[in-house]
């Protein structure tokens, strides 16, 4: 039997009846990867609002990570175009495809181990594609895409980055057309925490933020992943910016034994600065300290991750105890999620990277698995964390703390008694955000 909640949930808001909705993204099935779920997701549950999603992809990508069972989670009820795009990467990946992939994908080598290939891989994704290396697609998908509204009397358009280039596609829209335009920002723009590492010139770093100013004082509409963000956007632009997070779906996985080994698991890419030294020399410090702690424990590596991650984890010796994993498909991460001991949330130490809320962050929140969570002080996801009781958030100076909460979670699970005890997490569903989302949608219809 259906809550009052979910029946209330299945009303489509005042207005969404009949409204078509054009969603502009780079990511989806099946590109793999954080990127692709978000609007996946939304596109699932819009009909259900009495939404009508038309999704404008890319026919010919270039995907850093694919992953082919997403494919079959696409709703029946979406209409899909595609246009074909000019991927520079496809020529970059003759002369390095690894270091092509790796780019592309938010995998930037620390600076004082960048060879010359790598220097100037990224000075020209830096300098020479602004805002990114999809920028050829604008052209062509306005040229495409007006024609298209027209025809089919569309006045409702989604832009969804990264990558950037793609809010150019409805600034353009929204020039021609004067159509109703909301700008979904899944991450910052000039604010991301890669952004410094491009090799940008003064005049690319000008033109981003030139960029970043028009698309936001053009849409009608901003929408923000966190608050941090929409802090950060209201000093370039008084339009109005909505918060709307990433969330959890109800994925059909089956139930899952709990691993033997005190299994500490990280999913999804790890970066070079994710680096956390505290963990590694806590992790280090317990095996000497604790009986027993080194007979259990397992490192467990879920996605892509930078050699120098690998290669700080070899300093500490803790080698023996790593399980690198490499990518696995979505469906397979929700069930390590599920059946590992405790699960690993790490965020880039910096100012830049208060404002990100990994997608990932919750799925770990339903899987009632303990989260373990390292980031800079005053981060927006700890928030969280702490509010739905799912798990314990660290910033980088406080080591002895971690080692504490690493060792009180050992004990339980020796005790056979660990688990995560969440409250509060039906705001975070996918279903509620798409409802909040079409309310937005139709707030001024």
């Amino acid at each position: 039997m259906k809550s009052n909640l979910v029946d209330n949930l299945e009303i489509p808001p005042s207005g969404a009846r009949g409204l078509k909705l054009l969603i502009i993204t780079y990511y989806w099935p099946p590109a793999g990867g954080p990127g692709v779920q978000r609007w996946l997701k939304f596109v699932k549950y819009l009909p259900d609002f009495g939404v009508q999603p038309i999704v404008f992809i890319p026919e010919n990508p270039t995907y850093p990570i694919v992953d082919e069972n997403l494919i079959h989670e696409v709703s029946n009820k979406v209409i899909i175009l595609k246009h074909k795009i000019f991927e520079p990467y496809q020529l970059a990946s003759f002369l390095s495809k690894n270091k092509t992939k790796k780019i592309s994908s938010g995998i930037i080598p620390n600076q004082k181990k960048q060879s010359f290939l790598d220097k100037a891989f990224l000075w020209i994704r830096g300098n020479l594609f602004i805002p990114d290396a999809r920028v050829f697609w604008v052209k062509p998908s306005v040229e495409f895409l007006e024609n298209y509204i027209k025809e089919n009397e569309i006045d409702t358009i989604v832009t969804s980055g990264p990558p950037h280039s793609l809010h150019l596609i409805g600034l353009e829209l929204k020039q021609k057309l004067n159509l109703k335009w909301f700008a979904d920002f899944r991450d910052p723009w000039t604010t991301i925490g890669y952004h410094k590492s491009l090799r940008l010139s003064n005049y690319a770093a000008k033109k981003h933020k030139s960029l970043e100013y028009k698309v936001l004082n053009s849409a009608d509409t901003i929408i923000v992943t966190s608050n941090t963000t929409k802090t950060e956007f209201q000093a370039i632009t008084t339009k109005p910016i909505e918060v709307i997070t990433n969330g959890y779906d109800t994925e059909n996985v089956a139930k899952q034994t709990l691993d033997t080994k005190f299994t500490l698991a990280h999913i999804g890419s790890f970066l070079s600065e994710r680096n956390p030294k505290l963990l590694w020399e806590g992790l280090v410090e317990l095996i000497h300290e604790v009986p027993d702690f080194k007979t259990h424990l397992e490192i467990k590596l879920i996605g892509a991750v930078s050699q120098e991650v690998l290669e700080t984890i070899s300093q500490f010796d803790l080698n023996p105890y790593l399980n690198n994993l490499g990518y696995v498909s979505h469906s397979e991460a929700i069930a390590h999620q599920r059946k590992s001991q405790v699960l690993l949330l790490i965020e880039i130490n910096s100012e830049d990277t208060k404002s990100i809320i990994p997608g990932k962050l919750f799925e770990y929140m339903v899987s009632g698995r303990p989260i373990v969570a390292i980031g800079p002080k005053g981060s927006d996801f700890a928030e969280i964390i702490t509010t739905t009781n799912t798990g314990v958030f660290f910033d980088y100076s406080e080591k002895m703390k971690l080692k504490s909460v690493l060792l009180g979670y050992y004990n339980q699970y020796l005790e056979g008694r660990l688990q995560s005890n969440a409250v509060g997490l039906q705001q975070y569903s996918r279903k509620s955000l798409t409802k909040k989302l079409v309310q937005l949608l139709t707030s001024n219809l």
